[in-house]
């Protein structure tokens, strides 16, 4: 009888309680409101009990968004909360290129037993969004092959024209320019001469970034990957070239096609730094789809100007890259590869991948494509200018 007794008294006591109810108003805050790549950020979290319950039990998990990074602390917390109270805790994370909104605060709330709970996923009271940009630094020279299409620019040619370099003479012709009559020869011989200079014409360039799931490596788990230096890179490519007078595209080795074509001047920057922040090629997160490499390459080919030339950013990880560059490069598309090295020697898997992709180099440059080995712990200008200094030797 005893035995029964407590049984029914323990199914009546669930059968009369309920959960607790869910009445929380959340508000969070960004210690920093315009953080830059890499920067820490502190994340405070506030809650606040609205109901008259006491909530017992309450366990609350951050809506942290998925390519940002907890640094130090927990977005998880558990407490007991009275009615109207307010509690609040602090995280840090690390602010990632491109816009992050936060997803609502995921609540379970328990009796004070445990066998029951409500599970509610509170947003906050406005929407919290991490946006770190990118700085669209135009300080490095980015050197070019000679290729160019037919409008003024910054790249030194063989053809006489107008300019600034002098290239030759040849006898007047109706109609030259009376700045460029060798008036020297005229006053000496009394024969007039038309005095041609080296033509300067702009380069067309499509910058390239290899994000492909094969190109997110990283020397440690806690390290940026890759991908995020090769959008770093590319970032200061198209600022540079765009600042130089080229007309500059964008574009990516991804299942998420990007394509943006080569122009000139501030409002093109522009939608180049909005694409490598916000489109989904560059979201910071390994691609699931598939990636078919001769089908991207035979796609890139119809799309490029006849008179384009490629700037791959890539770490050249795999022996599909090569291809794909000595493809492009073959027909006629000048490539230059600025490959991030992110390989590490702590064990005999990573020092064969860094063998594997100094071959990968050794291959490249024997097809005459132009490489910039770059250490993204070093400065990128110090890359190019060694880069510059082995190909002018």
């Amino acid at each position: 009888m005893v035995a029964a007794a407590t049984v029914v008294g323990a199914a009546g006591y669930v059968y009369l309680s309920s959960p607790p109810p869910v009445e929380l108003a959340v508000e969070r805050d960004l210690s920093a409101t315009d953080p830059a790549p890499g920067e820490a950020v502190t994340v405070t979290v506030r809650v606040t009990n609205e109901s008259d319950d006491l909530l017992p039990d309450l366990r609350l998990v951050d809506g942290v968004p998925p390519a940002v990074r907890v640094v130090d602390g927990s977005p998880r917390f558990a407490t007991a909360l009275r009615a109207g109270e307010t509690v609040s805790f602090s995280y840090t994370v690390e602010a990632v290129r491109g816009e992050h909104p936060f997803d609502p605060v995921h609540v379970i709330a328990r009796d004070f037993s445990g066998a029951l709970e409500r599970e509610r996923h509170v947003p906050s009271g406005g929407e919290t969004v991490l946006s770190a940009a990118l700085d669209l630094s135009a300080d490095e020279e980015i050197p070019v092959h000679p290729q160019t299409a037919r409008r003024v620019g910054r790249v030194v040619t063989d053809t006489g024209g107008s300019g600034v370099e002098l290239h030759s003479v040849r006898e007047y012709q109706r109609g030259d320019p009376l700045s460029r009559i060798d008036w020297n020869r005229v006053a000496r011989s009394g024969e007039f001469a038309t005095l041609l200079f080296r033509e300067e014409h702009a380069a067309t360039v499509v910058v390239l970034v290899d994000a492909r799931a094969e190109a997110y490596v990283s020397p440690r788990v806690d390290a940026p990957s890759a991908v995020d230096h090769s959008i770093a890179a590319a970032d200061v490519v198209v600022a540079s070239l765009i600042g130089a007078g080229d007309s500059v595209g964008l574009a990516a080795l991804s299942p998420e096609r990007c394509w943006l074509e080569p122009r000139g001047g501030a409002t093109q920057a522009a939608r180049a730094r909005s694409l490598l922040e916000r489109h989904p090629a560059f979201d910071g997160n390994r691609p699931e789809g598939a990636f078919y490499g001769e089908f991207a390459e035979r796609r890139l080919r119809r799309e490029l100007p006849s008179d384009a030339q490629l700037v791959l950013c890539s770490p050249l990880a795999d022996d599909d890259a090569v291809g794909i560059v000595r493809q492009l490069h073959a027909r006629g598309f000048p490539v230059t590869v600025l490959s991030p090295d992110v390989t590490a020697g702590a064990s005999t898997g990573q020092r064969l991948a860094t063998v594997e992709r100094a071959m990968r180099i050794s291959r490249l440059r024997r097809a005459g494509v132009r490489i910039v080995d770059w250490d993204p712990d070093e400065p990128l200008e110090t890359a190019i200018d060694a880069a510059q200094r082995r190909w002018s030797a």
